[in-house]
């Protein structure tokens, strides 16, 4: 798809409605799940693995915080670029977070993202992703690989790029305990592929 860019025309709203157009359109089967990053729709499987390590990171989530805390998954958030609009894993809000327009979150009250590596959609992850997230500020972004049984975790977020990574082995602790999080998460009962 083609926008024309034009003086005066909020490209921002282009998106979205580009993004509400293509979702309303989507016809996603059963037992897969569906996003669209950098325009292309990407669906990939729900996987045992894959649910297993996401049910763990919002557990983790819910213990440090409580279970008031604003924890979301697989719910579109649209982020900076054109027509991302990502279905994170696991997104933890920030406190007092509110939905706009119903049941869209903005991505400038994103605190932390998961995401759990499929194959189809690896690439996604590491590259456009994690460049959305970056841009979009997100503190902490972590990507758990079950092919690789390691933890990828993304910090410090300046001009569209991470700053800092950190890689934990599966079994490992990843300590996040400097970030705004604050919080250790365990990684020795995540599954692997």
């Amino acid at each position: 798809m083609t926008v024309l860019v034009r003086e005066g025309i909020d490209m921002a709203a282009v998106d979205e409605q580009a993004l509400d157009a293509l979702f309303d359109q989507m016809t996603v089967p059963e037992g897969y799940r569906a996003e669209i990053v950098g325009g292309a729709i990407h669906m990939s499987p729900q996987r045992r693995v894959h649910w297993e390590i996401t049910r763990r990171v919002v557990r983790a989530l819910e213990d440090a915080f409580c279970m008031d805390a604003l924890v979301l998954s697989d719910v579109r958030i649209d982020f900076p670029g054109p027509l991302n609009g990502f279905c994170p894993d696991v997104a933890k809000m920030r406190d007092g977070a509110e939905s706009v327009r119903g049941e869209r979150w903005r991505y400038q009250d994103v605190e932390f993202v998961t995401e759990v590596i499929s194959q189809s959609t690896a690439r996604n992850d590491y590259e456009p992703k994690k460049r959305a997230y970056a841009a979009a500020a997100v503190p902490v972004y972590l990507i758990a690989d079950p092919y690789q049984r390691r933890c990828h975790v993304y910090t410090e977020p300046k001009e569209g790029e991470y700053r800092t990574e950190l890689i934990v082995a599966f079994g490992g602790d990843v300590d996040l305990t400097s970030t705004s999080l604050g919080l250790t998460l365990a990684t020795k009962d995540f599954p692997v592929e």
